[in-house]
């Protein structure tokens, strides 16, 4: 099969052939549909610090993905060839203190699909049936593609009662974007979006922000301390790991109110803890993947029932072959969600 592996300890990848995989007694083989690239993706591709440290070459990339399963091991309990399936891509041990209380996103010994094993990029990968999300047949093959990010900014905007809230969101890659739609699916009352790139801000009105700032132009804890009469956002999620939100997020948010973390600093960024967290009574919580199957069941619902339209958030659809294209997309900033399609099945 046709698949894209990271090689080598070193920027790029390899559109390879490569045997298709044999499922284990608890695995399933899934026959690749659709696959997304994600950040953490472009971060293997581009070598960075992150990924040098993590990643173990050979390793075919991608977690992202819809497909149909093919064949399964022979002690899987449930799972049938023929059912249109995506993935969770942390596997778990289920037996560490965190997963025995229900703590799944936190599990000591989480592996990643396409990270720690072989990954999706191909036209076929083996997953744990244990990690199989039925998708509902209405879904289409690029917005089932999406779930497991989507699974991200439902667990960062539903931390806390979104219903009739005012929330900022600082940071505009698919998942941010993602966050805006959830966010006025679920009734905040107001969503500002908060970016440096024009391309997604633009995406960020289609998601039904009701106000996109460029930080770039504007400033956006005046703009947003004007529209709240100087009273702050009831949440404010950060989803861009930029130090310079840091300055500002915490003078963002109201006086009781919450700053929900998904964004990852590339280094420590300094806080004025005792001002502005302490003293405001600020509620900081860290949001790490998805609460399975929490956050899939509250997708599926949003999706299926039209309250959710995660299209614009999806710019491009490529083959792929054509993975350097995306990635160079990804680098470029002029992007949201990229679909690649193994073996013409665009």
């Amino acid at each position: 099969m046709k698949a894209i592996l990271k090689a080598e300890s070193a920027p790029g990848a390899f559109l390879s052939e490569v045997a298709v995989p044999k499922p284990g007694p608890t695995d399933v083989l899934v026959k690749i549909k659709a696959t997304s690239i994600c950040g953490t993706d472009h971060h293997i591709y581009i070598w960075n610090e992150w990924a040098q440290r993590r990643i173990k070459p050979p390793k075919i990339m991608g977690h992202e993905f819809a497909g149909e399963v093919v064949e399964v091991g022979s002690a899987v309990r449930s799972a049938k060839v023929g059912d249109y399936v995506s993935a969770e891509s942390h596997i778990v041990c289920g037996h560490c203190p965190q997963c025995l209380m229900g703590e799944k996103p936190v599990c000591q010994n989480t592996r990643i699909l396409g990270v720690d094993t072989d990954g999706c990029f191909a036209e076929y990968a083996v997953v744990p049936e244990d990690n199989l999300w039925h998708n509902d047949s209405s879904i289409p093959a690029d917005i089932a593609s999406i779930q497991e990010p989507l699974g991200n900014a439902i667990h960062t905007v539903l931390a806390g009662e979104p219903k009739g809230k005012t929330m900022a969101i600082f940071g505009c890659g698919p998942i941010g974007l993602m966050a805006i739609g959830v966010a006025k699916a679920a009734g905040a009352s107001f969503v500002a979006a908060v970016d440096v790139n024009e391309y997604r801000l633009d995406i960020a009105e289609k998601m039904n922000a009701d106000l996109a700032i460029n930080s770039k132009d504007r400033d956006p804890l005046e703009m947003i301390l004007d529209y709240t009469h100087g009273v702050g956002m009831d949440a404010v999620l950060e989803m861009s790991g930029a130090p310079a939100v840091y300055g500002q997020m915490f003078k963002a948010v109201r006086a009781g109110g919450r700053v929900t973390l998904l964004g990852l600093p590339a280094k420590p960024v300094p806080v004025n803890f005792s001002d502005d967290v302490v003293m405001k009574g600020v509620t900081i919580q860290g949001i790490t993947g998805r609460k399975v199957w929490d956050t899939w069941l509250t997708g599926r619902e949003l999706l299926t029932s039209g309250a959710l339209d995660l299209s614009p958030v999806i710019t491009h659809h490529l083959d792929l072959e054509e993975y350097k294209l995306g990635m160079d997309l990804m680098t470029s900033g002029n992007s949201g969600k990229i679909i690649l399609y193994p073996g013409g099945a665009r």
